[in-house]
C-alpha cells in the first residue's frame, strides 16, 4: 500500500511540522547512508530501523505527530523526519488517474463533523461551536498549482493544511491546547465559503454570529464623536473626553473593539490639544471622527461584524514555538513616555506581529531611539532584537496581532542574527513586483471600516534601483525613488521626529549603499506607491534609522520638482477644508472657513470629482440651514468620500 499523504510532504511542509535544522540534519543523515532499513505493512503502516540501533515507526492513518521513536527525544525528532523522507525516496510512484484532480479545487470544507471529531475529538468540536454562535471572522486562501497549502487565517491565529485531504498534517501556530477547537473553526470557514459560492484565491468572510449591528453602545460613540464635531477639538472641555474614553471602555468590553480604540485614539487627541503637545494633528482627528460614521453606517448595513466593529473572541491566544525575522522598529511617543515598536514576521504563516514596549521619559531627559537601542527586550538590547531572528515558546497574540511573552519566560525564547531571512519570506511579505503589490492594496476595503490591524501592510520590498534621494525642508521628510526589476517606482517616504533625530541620516546613507530590501508599512499615495520605511538591508547587513545614534545634521539635496497633480491637490485641500471645520466647530465656523469649503468644492468640480464636490455643497447647504444632525451627517459624508478617494487616488 502506497502512502500518499507521505509523498505528499514538501520540505516546507516538514519544516512547518517540526522544524528545518531537523528536516536539513535528516536528509544529510539519509545522504551520509545513515538512513533506516524500511519495512511497509499491509495496512500502510511504516517501521524503519535505523544503523544505530533506533526504531520507529509511522503508524497508517495517522498524521506525523503519531509517529513513534524509540530515540530519547519527547517530540518530533530527526529519525521521524528521516523515515519521512527515505520513505519518499525508495516508494514507488502512485499511478496517477485519468484525470488528475487539479489542486485548486480541494477544499478542507470538504470535511464533515464526523471525520473532524474522528480525528480531532468531540471536545474540540464542543468548543469550536462556541465561536460559531459568537460569530468569527476569517480570511481563506485557497490552493494552487503554485501553492497547494489551503490557509485560513483567524483573529488569533493561522491554520494550514500541508496535505489535501487530510487532516493529520494541520499546521497552526496555536498551542496543542486550542489547536482541534481553530482546525474546527477553520474548516467551517472553508465550508462557509463552498456553500455561498465564493471563488478567489483570498477570501474573506463572516462565519455563524448574529445580524447584530452595534445596539446602544455604538449609538452612543456616534453621539459622542457628534458633540465633539459639533463644539470643534478645539473646544472640547475635559468632561467630554472622560466620557468618550469611557465609551471606549465600555465597548471594548462589548467586544466592540474597532470602533473602541477610533473613541480611544480621539480622547487621546482631544488631551494632546488641551496639553499643547506636539502630537495634536487636526488631520487625525477629523480621520477618527469620519471613522466613527463609517464603521456604525457599515455596521447598520448589514457589513460583517467582525470586520467593521471588531472580534468577540478571545483577547490572546497562546503561541506554540514560533519563528519570527524582525522587519526593523518604529519610535515614537510622547514628551511623558517613549514607545518601541518591533515588527515580526511570522515566516510560517505570512503576517506581520508586533512587539510593543513603553517607558517613561524623566524630567529634562530627551530619550531619543539611539538611547533606547541599548535598552534591553527579551533578554537583547533593542538594536540586535530589531534586526534579529527570534524564536519562542512563550508568546501569545492578540486578535490585533500584537505578540507578548509571558513573564518570567524569557529563558525559553532566543535571539540569533538576522542573515538571509529576508529573501525566504513567504510571498505574501515579499514583495517583488511592485505593480502586483499595487493592485492587492487596490482590492482591500476602504481604511475606515477595515479591521484595526497592527502592521496590517507591513512588508519587505525588494529593491533594484534608487533612482532619487532629497529631502522637503517645509515639511522635514526624506523621499527617495526606488523601482522594482520590472521598474515599478514606489516612494520611500520618512519624515522627522526629535524621538528619533538620526532616522533620516541613517536611512539616506543605507538607501545610498545599494541596499537589496527595504521593509515598512505601504500604502497607496497620489496614484503611486509609497513605503514609510521600519528597516533597510543592505550589503553590510540591516539598518534600523530609528535607533541610530547622532542628532541629525547631515545635509540633503532637493528632491527632484514632482509633476503637479490636480486630483490630488484638489482632494488635500478639500480635506484640509473638513479638518478645519471639525477642528473649530460645526456651530463655531466662521465666514473664512464655510468660504473655503465652497472653494474647495469648486476645484474638486473642476478637477473632475463631481461627486466629491456635491457632497462638499451638501455640507455647505447644511451648514447654512443651520440643523445640528443634518450638519453632522453631511460633514460625516463628505469626509468619509474624500478619504477613500484620496486612498483609491
Amino acid at each position: 500500500m502506497t502512502r500518499a499523504d507521505l509523498l505528499a510532504l514538501t520540505p516546507d511542509a516538514l519544516a512547518a511540522l517540526a522544524n528545518r535544522g531537523l528536516v536539513k540534519r535528516a536528509a544529510k543523515d539519509l545522504d551520509a547512508g545513515g538512513g533506516p532499513e524500511i519495512t511497509v505493512s499491509p495496512d500502510g503502516g511504516i517501521d524503519g530501523a535505523f544503523p544505530d540501533g533506533t526504531t520507529a515507526s509511522l503508524p497508517a492513518g495517522a498524521g506525523l505527530e503519531a509517529a513513534r521513536c524509540s530515540c530519547a527525544a519527547t517530540g518530533t525528532c530527526r529519525h521521524r523526519i528521516c523515515l519521512v523522507l527515505a520513505y519518499q525516496r525508495t516508494a514507488a510512484e502512485p499511478e496517477a488517474p485519468e484525470d488528475p484532480e487539479p489542486a485548486a479545487a480541494w477544499s478542507p470544507g470538504s470535511f464533515d463533523d464526523d471525520a473532524l471529531a474522528r480525528v480531532l475529538g468531540r471536545r474540540a468540536l464542543t468548543a469550536a461551536r462556541r465561536g460559531l454562535r459568537a460569530g468569527y471572522s476569517a480570511k481563506i486562501r485557497r490552493p494552487t498549482a503554485q501553492d497547494p497549502v489551503a490557509q485560513v487565517e483567524l483573529q488569533t491565529c493561522t491554520v494550514r493544511f500541508l496535505v489535501p485531504g487530510e487532516l493529520g498534517y494541520v499546521h497552526t501556530d496555536a498551542v496543542a491546547a486550542v489547536r482541534g477547537e481553530v482546525t474546527v473553526l477553520a474548516v467551517w470557514a472553508f465550508r462557509a465559503a463552498d456553500e455561498r459560492g465564493l471563488e478567489g484565491e483570498e477570501i474573506r468572510l463572516e462565519v455563524g454570529g448574529s445580524a447584530r449591528t452595534g445596539g446602544d453602545g455604538l449609538d452612543a460613540a456616534l453621539d459622542l464623536a457628534g458633540q465633539v464635531l459639533l463644539e470643534g477639538a478645539a473646544h472640547a472641555g475635559p468632561v467630554l473626553a472622560t466620557a468618550l474614553g469611557r465609551t471606549a471602555a465600555d465597548l471594548g468590553a462589548a467586544g466592540l473593539h474597532w470602533p473602541a480604540a477610533a473613541l480611544g485614539d480621539l480622547a487621546e487627541q482631544l488631551a494632546a490639544h488641551h496639553d499643547r503637545r506636539a502630537d495634536h494633528d487636526p488631520a487625525r482627528v477629523a480621520g477618527l471622527l469620519a471613522e466613527v460614521h463609517a464603521r456604525h453606517r457599515a455596521a447598520r448595513g448589514g457589513a460583517a461584524r467582525s470586520q467593521v466593529l471588531g472580534t468577540e473572541e478571545a483577547a490572546d491566544t497562546p503561541l506554540r514555538r514560533v519563528r519570527l525575522a524582525a522587519l526593523g522598529c518604529r519610535v515614537g511617543g510622547t514628551p511623558a513616555a517613549r514607545t518601541a515598536d518591533v515588527y515580526l514576521a511570522h515566516t510560517g504563516t505570512g503576517i506581520v506581529l508586533v512587539l510593543k514596549r513603553r517607558w517613561d521619559v524623566p524630567d529634562g531627559d530627551r530619550l531619543t531611539g539611539a538611547d533606547l537601542a541599548g535598552r534591553r527586550v527579551l533578554g537583547s538590547p533593542l538594536r540586535s532584537l530589531a534586526a534579529a531572528n527570534v524564536v519562542s515558546e512563550s508568546a501569545s497574540r492578540s486578535a490585533g496581532r500584537v505578540v507578548r511573552v509571558a513573564a518570567g519566560r524569557i529563558a525559553k525564547t532566543t535571539v540569533t542574527p538576522l542573515g538571509d531571512t529576508w529573501e525566504s519570506l513567504p510571498a505574501a511579505l515579499l514583495v517583488r513586483d511592485l505593480a502586483a503589490a499595487g493592485r492587492a492594496l487596490d482590492a482591500l476595503p476602504p481604511r475606515l471600516v477595515r479591521p484595526r490591524v497592527e502592521a496590517e501592510l507591513v512588508r519587505v520590498v525588494e529593491i533594484a534601483e534608487v533612482r532619487d534621494i532629497g529631502y522637503h525642508p517645509g515639511a522635514q521628510r526624506l523621499e527617495a525613488v526606488v523601482a522594482d526589476a520590472a521598474g515599478t517606482p514606489a516612494v520611500v517616504s520618512a519624515d522627522y521626529s526629535p524621538h528619533r533625530p538620526a532616522a533620516l541620516d541613517a536611512l539616506a546613507g543605507a538607501l545610498a549603499a545599494e541596499p537589496r530590501f527595504v521593509s515598512g508599512a505601504v500604502r497607496r499615495d497620489r496614484g503611486g506607491l509609497l513605503i514609510d520605511p521600519f528597516a533597510v538591508l543592505t550589503a553590510d547587513g540591516p539598518v534600523v534609522p530609528d535607533l541610530a545614534p547622532g542628532d541629525g545634521t547631515a545635509a540633503f539635496g532637493a528632491p527632484p520638482a514632482a509633476p503637479p497633480d490636480p486630483l490630488a491637490g484638489a482632494l488635500d485641500e478639500a480635506l484640509a477644508a473638513c479638518a478645519e471645520a471639525a477642528h473649530r466647530g460645526l456651530l463655531r465656523l466662521p465666514s473664512g472657513t464655510r468660504e473655503r469649503i465652497v472653494r474647495a468644492g469648486g476645484t474638486l468640480e473642476r478637477a473632475g470629482l463631481r461627486t466629491s464636490a456635491g457632497a462638499l455643497a451638501a455640507l455647505t447647504a447644511a451648514l447654512a440651514a443651520d440643523d445640528p444632525q443634518e450638519m453632522t451627517r453631511a460633514w460625516a459624508t463628505a469626509h468619509i468620500r474624500l478619504v477613500t478617494a484620496a486612498e483609491l487616488r
